[in-house]
């Protein structure tokens, strides 16, 4: 599935990328090595994750990242 992340805001991605690996919150925060509340956080909009987080984050759920310049 492909999507252009310019239409969605931080939380949506955040969400989105969790329910790709098919996993629940609590598990994905165990394997990106953050607490269940930070996970929780992130998809409710409190709390805000740096793009290197996001890059980290995609490499271990097997998603790439890719930016495209528009014509």
């Amino acid at each position: 599935m492909k999507i252009n992340a310019l239409d969605y805001d931080s939380k949506e991605l955040f969400k989105m990328i969790r329910e790709w690996s098919e996993l629940t919150q609590e598990e994905f925060a165990r394997k990106i090595n953050v607490s269940k509340g930070t996970v929780q956080n992130y998809e409710q909009g409190k709390r805000n994750y740096t793009f290197k987080s996001l890059m980290e984050i995609c490499k271990k759920n097997n998603i790439n990242i890719i930016l495209e310049k528009k014509k």
